[in-house]
């Protein structure tokens, strides 16, 4: 299981080769504050700087006792100090453990314990307090690095420039030493353990060894040359990727190792409320996110174009059914001819143009994943010229597994297999997946690895889907599946991220009825676009919590469920909603890091809003 068909035998390898071949090349971008108010600056570090940091990074614990697979945590969000700690980690021969930066100290404190981290590297002031809260938990951690602040805690806690220090001062000594280790690092040596941030019950730890992310770039780079066959190109060492999603998810994970294959340059900058405005600073050629992120881009352009007054939004919504026909062609193959051709240039020049410019006028194609996008969603974009390629994986397949193909898009699809990997659908319609990217299996749990992967090396997902043209597309989660009452089968997901291109002003909606007579949903806003929502239409006066209670906004709502009911069979149709009185968040445990939701949290929490719903039932059926 150890080889795949990668030149290398490891990812610090396939580093050493990028740094040798690239050295002068800018591999990073990332901002740093200016202290004097003045706007931020981007700094960069070429391949051969990022090499030294890394190398005094690496020797530095090896001298704290570092050894081969050896884990070492990392708790902070997305910034250019995890990925150099993260490759510090693997050149010394240890293991990365991913740790969100939301977590909760014990949660924290757990998968720090569980994946039996040796030492930990934290943020900032915050993530060293939930150390220190929880010390008593993690008596194997003998050293905290942290990135921002000071050290201390008799001496638990030093600084990054500290570790750096201490194998600067290795290097001279022993010189080779850096390299012995690179070579030392094996294809079947764990080299992350990623904590599934899960829907349900406590995480489980992923075990990917170097194997399973050497097959993922090579798989890329696979598809890559199979594409300039046909005249698509895919990526090169020319892209420029803007870098946000968390490290601490998989596929953050999967698009860092993805950069080491080809040598594109990243911009790295965790912060997502900086993401549209770092657009045009960065004028990134591809940038990978979740669905949330396309919404809430299309939420701002649909209330922007309100804005603009009657006459501008009746354009904006004539150029929307133009390119909406023009997307709908490129999916059959076609292009737009004669009087639909003209009204797309007009469109363009009117509506479609800008929108481009704002995201750096530069972009070949957003990679979405993590959850179900909305197809009117990817149509708008695909009709204003930004192309979305959705794809799909998890954790325990090391992220990469399917992606629809320039040239090839079928919205509601999560596109064909990559090279290598080979998919089979159960009787009841279960994906299962075979190669090269699924995981060596959980760890510390006896017998969980043997549930999900069969003797032949099937895994099984626990998503359902169907297979069109060589194409998956996936109906939704099986734990997920509404079974009414009448014993009919709902599924949630595709009514939900439907209804969000319905209503711009809704951030989620929760469709609920498992074992009722009919299904209800629970309705969260979306902050900004309902306050813009509620200056249009008189209510800008009142806060948010006042609107979810506002007769006109729970019109609005009705209307778009109004709308998502009327092709719905009978059964999956939404009876009755609720406005809740907040939106869904991290912070709540309603929704995961990677911005997925967590229903059975959610319905935990709602429990009398949504038995509410049904106090009545005997009338509404």
């Amino acid at each position: 299981m150890g080889n795949t068909s990668s030149p290398f035998s490891s990812v610090p390898d396939m580093f050493a080769s990028r740094v040798a071949q690239s050295g002068d090349a800018t591999a990073f971008t990332y901002p740093v504050p200016n202290s004097t108010g003045a706007p931020e600056t981007w700094e960069t570090l070429t391949w051969s700087q990022t090499r030294d940091r890394v190398r005094d990074l690496a020797l530095g614990l090896h001298s704290l006792g570092v050894t081969s697979q050896a884990r070492c945590a990392i708790a902070s969000s997305t910034r250019i100090e995890w990925i150099l700690a993260d490759l510090a980690i693997l050149c010394a021969g240890g293991a990365s453990t991913t740790v969100y930066p939301s977590s909760t100290a014990a949660d924290s404190a757990y998968i720090i314990s569980d994946s039996g981290s040796m030492l930990v590297f934290a943020e900032n002031a915050d993530q060293v307090a939930k150390l220190v809260d929880q010390r008593a938990q993690i008596p194997g951690v003998s050293k905290v690095v942290v990135f921002d602040g000071e050290g201390g805690h008799d001496g638990w806690v030093i600084t990054l420039d500290e570790l750096a220090a201490l194998g600067a001062g290795l290097h001279e000594e022993r010189p080779e030493l850096f390299d012995e280790l690179v070579k030392a690092v094996e294809p079947d040596h764990i080299a992350t353990l990623i904590y599934t941030s899960g829907s349900t019950g406590r995480p489980k730890g992923v075990r990917l060894d170097h194997a399973n992310w050497l097959y993922e770039a090579k798989a890329l780079q696979d598809l890559d040359e199979e594409l300039r066959g046909q005249g698509w190109e895919l990526l090169g060492p020319d892209d420029v990727q803007y870098l946000w999603l968390p490290l601490s998810h998989v596929f953050g994970k999967l698009m860092q190792v993805n950069q080491l294959q080809i040598g594109f340059t990243t911009a790295v900058d965790g912060r997502v409320d900086k993401i549209v405005d770092n657009l045009s600073v960065v004028r990134p050629t591809f940038m990978a996110a979740a669905p949330r992120i396309f919404e809430k881009v299309y939420n701002r352009v649909v209330m922007q174009a309100k804005e603009g007054g009657a006459a501008k939004f009746r354009i904006f919504k004539w150029a929307v059914g133009v390119g909406d026909r023009v997307a709908r062609l490129k999916e059959d193959g076609k292009e737009p001819t004669g009087a639909l051709a003209l009204q797309h240039k007009v469109a363009d020049r009117l509506v479609f143009a800008k929108l481009r410019a704002r995201f750096g006028d530069r972009l070949k194609f957003f990679i979405s994943g993590s959850a179900p996008l909305a197809p009117e969603i990817g149509r708008f974009f695909y009709g204003a010229g930004i192309v979305i390629l959705e794809g799909y994986g998890l954790t325990e397949t090391s992220a990469g597994s399917f992606l629809n193909r320039p040239g090839g898009i079928r919205f509601g699809t999560v596109g064909m297999p990559m090279p290598g990997t080979e998919v089979k659908l159960a009787e009841d319609g279960e994906i299962l997946l075979r190669g090269g990217g699924v995981m060596r299996g959980y760890h510390n749990l006896s017998g969980a690895t043997e549930e999900v992967i069969d003797q032949d090396g099937w895994f099984a997902t626990g998503d359902i889907g169907v297979l069109e043209d060589g194409r998956l597309r996936i109906t939704d989660r099986k734990k997920e599946l509404i079974k009414t009452a009448n014993g009919k089968y709902v599924a949630p997901q595709h009514l939900e991220s439907r209804f969000k291109a319905l209503c711009p002003y809704v951030s989620n909606l929760v469709v609920h009825g498992d074992r009722r007579s009919y299904c209800v949903a629970l309705v969260a806003l979306d902050p900004e676009a309902i306050t813009t929502w509620a200056q249009e239409n008189g209510l800008g006066g009142l806060d948010y919590s006042a609107l979810t209670g506002e007769p006109k906004v729970r019109a609005m709502v009705q209307e778009a469920i109004d709308e998502l009911n009327r092709d719905l069979p009978r059964h999956e149709t939404v009876k009755k909603f609720a406005i809740l009185p907040n939106d869904l968040t991290v912070e709540g445990g309603e929704i995961t890091p990677s911005l997925k939701m967590r229903r059975r949290a959610v319905e935990s929490k709602y429990q009398d809003i949504l038995d509410g719903m049904y106090e009545d039932s005997v009338q509404t059926i």
